[in-house]
């Protein structure tokens, strides 16, 4: 528990600043499905086979489709983030946990920012300088910003860190994929994975790797720890 010596805070964004149980994440993966369905003239099974080999080659199904079909990247993040904001919940103890933190905060999300921006907006969390009612991020990083490299690539923390000016010895990531948490570790972040892990669409199936840091399931208390740390 020592994070005395981190002054940024970077958090990726589904399943991690809000839990599984608010369901927002299958709403995505059934209309990325429904996507490739349609682009690609398949069946259902097919398509879902397809969503998850691309997870394991290309890191997310917009980077196959990219690669492999040459799709509009922008058009399909549309498409597949125009779902129901309703189940997400304000989470004022969590704006105040965060707000807690000594330093700098950041989002990394391999989903679009304004996509990300409205899912902090339900939240009650938000950019700095924006209305929302506790603006605690400095700034979002999503797909785009990162040239539509996704995590895990290197290419994706590489551009965040160099954008940012990050050192990453001083900084902890929040993420709920282990996968994700793989680069970060190796140049000497802390890593946090959240709640049980995922692998693609499916819970961990696997002890948690060694490059975890971290393995907690309650984001809120967790904070509160470190902030008590003064």
């Amino acid at each position: 528990m020592d994070f005395t010596h981190v002054d940024t805070w970077i958090f990726d964004l589904d399943n991690t600043l809000y839990p599984p149980d608010m369901a927002l994440f299958p709403q995505i993966e059934s209309r990325m499905t429904d996507y490739v369905m349609r682009t690609l003239a398949v069946e259902r099974d097919a398509a879902d086979q397809m969503r998850r080999d691309w997870w394991t080659r290309h890191g997310t199904t917009l980077a196959g489709l990219m690669a492999e079909h040459a799709i509009d990247p922008l058009a399909y993040l549309a498409d597949v983030h125009d779902i129901d904001f309703a189940p997400l919940l304000p989470a004022p103890d969590l704006a105040a946990a965060i707000a807690a933190l000594p330093g700098r905060k950041l989002v990394h999300t391999n989903g679009d920012s304004a996509y990300a921006q409205k899912v902090l907006g339900a939240r009650g969390l938000g950019l700095v300088g924006s209305d929302a009612p506790a603006p605690v991020f400095e700034a979002i990083y999503g797909i785009a910003e990162t040239h539509f490299h996704p995590k895990p690539r290197e290419e994706a923390f590489r551009i965040v860190i160099d954008a940012a000016r990050i050192d990453p010895t001083r900084a902890a990531f929040f993420e709920d994929d282990p996968r994700n948490l793989a680069y970060p570790h190796r140049v000497g972040m802390r890593t946090i994975l959240v709640g049980p892990g995922r692998h693609g669409p499916d819970l961990l199936d696997a002890p948690v790797p060694g490059h975890v840091d971290h393995h907690i399931h309650d984001l809120t208390a967790f904070l509160r720890r470190i902030a008590a740390q003064g």
